[in-house]
C-alpha cells in the first residue's frame, strides 16, 4: 500500500481537495487503483448538522453519510463511490476511543492522545486502504498546519510514515504564494514559515504545491526549493486557471504524476486523458450560452450549492453551451416579485434547503416557471414546493403547505415521513443515501435516464402526502418516479409544459464530468431550446 498525505499551510481553502482529487484522477489514468480519505479536525462526528453558511454544502454518499463537500470533488474527479469510513473526524475518533475505554479495552491504562488517539487515526487510514483494495490511498488533512485541532492527526501521519516505511508514503504540502499589491512581487515567506512549522512537527514535505494568481516565476521556484529543502522540480505551480477541471492537466504538465510514480518505484503506464481533454474543450469552448436562475436560501455563499454548479457545468459541456448561473436569493423574490428578478432566465433551478425562511420566494419562482413555460427543475425542497405551489394555484387549496412550515395547514400536501415522527436527534437521522426508484415508461425522466429503474441519493425528512396524490395527478402534475414499493413520490412532471421536472432525490450528487446528471442536462437542453425558439 502506498499513501499520499496532502497537508495545507497559511490559510484554509487553498485547494487541498482539488490537488488531492486531481492527483487521484491522474493516477487512475495510469491504471492504478485509487481511493481518497478526508480528515476533518472538527469535533462534529459528521457534516450533517452544519450550517451551509459556515461550512458550504453537505455532500451525501451512497451509504447515507453526510460529509464535507470535498468528497464531491473526489467522486467527480476520481470517479469512485466513497463511504462513511473515508471520512475521519475528531468527533468520530474520540467517540470510538472513549467507547473502547468504557468497555475496558485498554485494560486500565491511562488513555492519552499518544498513543491511543493517534493509533486509532492510523488504524482508520490503513483499514480504509485495505478495505478499498487499492494501490494508492490519498489522504487530505483538513485545516492548516499549526491549528490546535490538527495536531493529533499530523502526529499520526508522522508515525504512519515510520510504520509503513518512507518509501511507501509521500507528503504533499499546499501553500500560498501571494502577490504584494504595491510591488507586484510573488512572496515566499508564507511558504517558508509553513514548511518550517511542518518540519518542526517531524514531517518533511516531498512536494510543495503553490497556490498563486499567476504561474510561479523560475526565481521564486528556486527560492522555495532552497529554503524548504525540496528539489526545484518538486515545487509545483497550481496557479489560477479558468476551470478546476484544468488542474489535472496543469499538474501533469509539470511532471507531478511521474515524480510520484518514481518516488514509489511504480511502473509507468502511458496516461490516456483523451476523454478528459474532450470534456475540457467542450467546457471551455462552448457554441452557445444559456442563463439558469438558481433560486436559493444560501446564495451569499456559493459553496452551499457547489454540486449544482458542477452538475450544470457537466450538463453545459455535453450540450456545448456555457451555463451562466443567475444567483437569486429567494427572500428577494418575496420583496420584489419574480418577474423583475427572473426575466433574464432561460431556465430556473430551485434546490433543497431547510427552514421556512425564503419559502414563499421559492414558491413564487416555481409559479413563474409554470405559468410562463420557463424550463424548471426542482430538487428535494424544490420538489416539495412544486407540489405546494400546484396545490395552491391549480387545485385552489389556498393554504396548502408543508407541515414543516405550517403545522396548522388544512392541506398538508407535504408531511413528515412516518418513521421521522419519533426522531429526536438531528444528526444522521433523515432518509439518507442511495435508494432505487421506479420510473414510468414514456416519461421525460425515462427519456433522460434511458431506463425505468434508477438509483439516486436522498437527504430529507418530509414527503408528498399520499392523501392528496390522486387530486394532484388528476389536474396534470404527475408523479412519474416512485420508490420501488410505490409508497414514496420521487419524480414529478407537469403535463403540457416544455420542461417542468422535480425530484425528491439529489441528482447533483452523482453527476460526473463525463456523465452529467440527466435532470440537469434536461434543464439545460430545454433552456437552450426556449432561448433559440
Amino acid at each position: 500500500m502506498k499513501y499520499v498525505i496532502v497537508t495545507g499551510g497559511v490559510l484554509s481553502g487553498l485547494g487541498k481537495g482539488i490537488t488531492t482529487s486531481s492527483l487521484g484522477m491522474l493516477l487512475r489514468a495510469r491504471e492504478l487503483r485509487v481511493t481518497a480519505i478526508k480528515i476533518d479536525p472538527y469535533l462534529n462526528c459528521d457534516a450533517g448538522t452544519m450550517n451551509p453558511f459556515q461550512h458550504g454544502e453537505v455532500y451525501v454518499l451512497d451509504d447515507g453519510s453526510e460529509v464535507d463537500m470535498d468528497f464531491g470533488n473526489y467522486e467527480r474527479f476520481i470517479d469512485v463511490s466513497l463511504t462513511t469510513n473515508h471520512n475521519i473526524t475528531t468527533g468520530k475518533v474520540y467517540r470510538t476511543v472513549i467507547e473502547k475505554e468504557r468497555r475496558g479495552d485498554y485494560l486500565g491504562n491511562t488513555v492519552q492522545i499518544i498513543p491511543h488517539i493517534t493509533d486509532e487515526i492510523k488504524r482508520d487510514i490503513v483499514q480504509v486502504g485495505e478495505d478499498s483494495d487499492v494501490d494508492v490511498t490519498l489522504v487530505e488533512l483538513g485545516g492548516t498546519v499549526g491549528d490546535i485541532e490538527s495536531m493529533p492527526f499530523l502526529e499520526a501521519v508522522r508515525q504512519l510514515s515510520r510504520d509503513v516505511g518512507r518509501d511507501n508514503i509521500i507528503f504533499i504540502h499546499t501553500t500560498l504564494v501571494p502577490i504584494l499589491g504595491v510591488v507586484k512581487e510573488q512572496k515566499t515567506k508564507p511558504t517558508q514559515h509553513s514548511v518550517r512549522e511542518l518540519r518542526a512537527i517531524g514531517i518533511k514535505p516531498d512536494f510543495i504545491v503553490t497556490r498563486s494568481e499567476r504561474p510561479l516565476e523560475g526565481s521564486i521556484k528556486n527560492k522555495i526549493s532552497l529554503f524548504c529543502d525540496v528539489p526545484s522540480d518538486a515545487v509545483i505551480s497550481a496557479h489560477d486557471v479558468g476551470s478546476i477541471y484544468e488542474v489535472p492537466l496543469l499538474l501533469e504538465g509539470q511532471g507531478l504524476t511521474d515524480f510520484v510514480l518514481n518516488r514509489f518505484k511504480l511502473d509507468k503506464v502511458e496516461e490516456d486523458l483523451t476523454e478528459w481533454k474532450d470534456y475540457l474543450d467542450r467546457l471551455l469552448n462552448p457554441k452557445d450560452a444559456v442563463n439558469i436562475a438558481l433560486v436559493g436560501k444560501y446564495t451569499h455563499l456559493m459553496d452551499s450549492y457547489v454540486s449544482h454548479v458542477e452538475a450544470l457545468n457537466h450538463a453545459g459541456a455535453k450540450a456545448k453551451a456555457k451555463v451562466n448561473i443567475l444567483w437569486v436569493e429567494s427572500e428577494d423574490l418575496e420583496a420584489g416579485g419574480p418577474k423583475d428578478l427572473l426575466h433574464k432566465a432561460d431556465g430556473i433551478l430551485v434546490p433543497g434547503g431547510f427552514g421556512d425562511r425564503g419559502i414563499e420566494g421559492k414558491i413564487s419562482a416555481i409559479r413563474f416557471a409554470r405559468e410562463n413555460d420557463v424550463p424548471f427543475l426542482g430538487v428535494c425542497l424544490g420538489f416539495q414546493l412544486a407540489t405546494v405551489e400546484f396545490s395552491r394555484h391549480v387545485l385552489g387549496l389556498e393554504r396548502a403547505n408543508s407541515s414543516e412550515f405550517d403545522n396548522d395547514t388544512p392541506y398538508p400536501v407535504v408531511d413528515l415521513l412516518p418513521e421521522q415522527k419519533e426522531v429526536v436527534d438531528m444528526g444522521a437521522t433523515m432518509r439518507l443515501g442511495a435508494h432505487e426508484i421506479a420510473v414510468r415508461e414514456s416519461s421525460t425522466a425515462e427519456r433522460l435516464y434511458g431506463k425505468t429503474k434508477i438509483e439516486e441519493r436522498h437527504r430529507h425528512r418530509f414527503e408528498i402526502n399520499p392523501d392528496f396524490i390522486g387530486k394532484i395527478e388528476k389536474e396534470g402534475l404527475e408523479y412519474t418516479g416512485r420508490s420501488m414499493d410505490g409508497r414514496r413520490m420521487e419524480i414529478a412532471e407537469l403535463a403540457g409544459h416544455p420542461y417542468f421536472v422535480a425530484s425528491q432525490f439529489h441528482p447533483e450528487f452523482k453527476s460526473r464530468p463525463l456523465r452529467p446528471s440527466p435532470l440537469h442536462y434536461g434543464l439545460v437542453q430545454a433552456s437552450l431550446e426556449r432561448k433559440t425558439g
